[in-house]
């Protein structure tokens, strides 16, 4: 066959491109990517992958090594993660492509058993989904997608969310649908009191998901912990990500329910028009037989014994962190930190020239090649402010960086105390005078110029670099913003990554 472009030169073109990516192994990012230290973990992944490349996981019927892997991945995170039959029915899962699907999916299967329970269509009525503000985005996408009202309850300084103040949102119970704690949450590293709360909820007879989407492959080997999982009466779902602490490519889940009658109108199902019959447990058709296959691999080479040596890695690396940080003048740690990450803030109880912004901190840590976690401050509905802060992820290879990685985040803190952070004040000054309206989002062109006028600019991506520029001033803009113009400006910067150029 002859190609438009020989396939040697498309992959050197790929490899040039991946050389301005930030690095996924090696421990200097510390977000978004997951190492496990593991070379070999690694190459099994990548031939667990190549041997199921051509596998449609849409039809298990068809290819039954799909429903195999399936049933092996759930069983062993089941197990892991207590899902023992009980009066209320054995716990099922269904592998999905992410944390958000499985959160998604979660959401919706309890929207649809709300609304059946009353005997109404979806759309005849907006049950409630009760959550802490620091549960993952992902729920309020799901509550966005499938008409649910999100009822954010406050959080205490350290990031968890009190039991009584959740109880308090279910005295009138007749209209939620779902409660949802972490396990940890991802902001802050809090555990939130997932006994407690499943307790007033089974009260109510409320349903209970966890999202252990960050900890369920990491929180069963620490030590010390109260009741978080499936063991906890009142649990009715969970999720957990087998591409973060599994250490499997993106992108793979796994949602457990118990209950099969439950877990079945998870599934959308249909025979009403002329083609195949239509069966999916997913919001997904098709679906990629590779993640499946890699996080199988992986589970079945390392076992329990494995995942726990892992685990002890990344809780060595975590407490080595959570120490040289309390060392920094000017930084604290978040609260109690639970599992492998943790939120830095600043330490107010300094003088005001020895304090260190953390976002600033973060910005010049990037610039020694140590990528970490910008997070905006978020202002409560109690009137508290949850601080801005920076977020570090620890995995297992972290443990073998700490004599680089800590020198670099002290001199990045060194580099910026008693520095002031960008003037979103100013900011919203200079919008006000050039007649931008902030009440409303801005068409394209006006978007990108506010863009620019924050030095971001998304042509830097892609050929020339993996980043915009620093975080500092785009985090401060989206404190000071109103929401829906902060959440259109990122819009557009990330579409216009996407765009063709010339």
């Amino acid at each position: 066959m002859r190609f438009a472009t020989s396939p040697d030169d498309v992959l050197a073109r790929l490899a040039a491109l991946r050389e301005h990516d930030a690095p996924t192994h090696g421990g200097h990012v510390l977000s978004y990517v997951y190492d496990s230290g593991e070379p070999e973990l690694d190459e099994l992944a990548g031939a667990a992958v190549r041997a199921m490349q051509p596998v449609n996981g849409l039809d298990p019927t068809t290819f039954g090594s799909v429903a195999a892997l399936e049933r092996d991945l759930i069983a062993f995170t089941r197990d892991l993660l207590g899902g023992d039959e009980d009066a209320a029915g054995p716990v099922v899962g269904t592998v999905t492509s992410g944390g958000t699907e499985s959160c998604l999916l979660a959401v919706k299967t309890a929207r649809d058993a709300w609304l059946a329970a009353r005997g109404l269509a979806p759309g005849a009525a907006r049950p409630r989904l009760v959550a802490p503000v620091t549960v993952h985005a992902a729920f309020q996408k799901a509550a966005h997608y499938f008409g649910l009202a999100l009822d954010l309850v406050p959080v205490q300084p350290g990031g968890a969310v009190a039991a009584d103040d959740v109880a308090a949102r279910l005295e009138d119970a007749d209209d939620v649908a779902l409660v949802v704690v972490s396990a940890p949450s991802y902001p802050h590293a809090a555990l939130d009191p997932v006994a407690e709360v499943a307790a007033h909820a089974a009260q109510r007879g409320v349903p209970v998901h966890v999202d252990a989407c960050i900890g369920g492959m990491a929180l069963p080997f620490w030590p010390g912990l109260p009741a978080w999982d499936l063991r906890v009466p009142g649990v009715t779902s969970l999720s957990v990500d087998l591409h973060k602490y599994g250490y499997a490519p993106k992108g793979v889940s796994v949602l457990l329910q118990r209950g099969r009658d439950r877990q079945r109108g998870q599934y959308f199902a249909t025979t009403r028009w002329p083609g195949y019959p239509v069966v999916n447990p997913t919001l997904l058709g098709s679906r990629s037989g590779g993640p499946l296959a890699a996080a199988w691999a992986i589970t079945q080479a390392l076992g329990r014994e494995g995942f726990a040596t892992l685990a002890e890695r990344s809780r060595h690396a975590t407490d080595a962190l959570r120490d040289a940080v309390g060392r920094v003048e000017g930084l604290r740690v978040v609260g109690e930190p639970v599992g492998p990450l943790l939120a830095v803030a600043t330490d107010d109880a300094v003088a005001p020239e020895r304090r260190v912004d953390p976002h600033l901190w973060a910005d010049a840590a990037t610039a020694r090649g140590w990528v970490i976690q910008a997070q905006p401050a978020f202002p409560q509905a109690d009137g508290t402010v949850l601080p801005h802060t920076t977020h570090l992820t620890v995995t297992p290879v972290t443990a073998r960086v700490l004599d680089d990685l800590v020198p670099a985040l002290t001199a990045a803190a060194d580099e910026v105390r008693g520095a002031s952070r960008p003037d979103a004040g100013a900011l919203l000054e200079q919008l006000a005078g050039s007649g931008v309206p902030l009440d409303g989002p801005p068409d394209s062109a006006t978007a990108a110029g506010i863009l620019g006028g924050l030095g971001l600019d998304a042509s830097r991506i892609g050929d020339e670099g993996p980043g915009v520029g620093p975080m500092a001033p785009l985090l401060a803009a989206i404190e000071a913003l109103p929401a829906p113009l902060a959440e259109r400006l990122l819009v557009e910067l990330l579409a216009r990554l996407a765009e063709p150029r010339g």
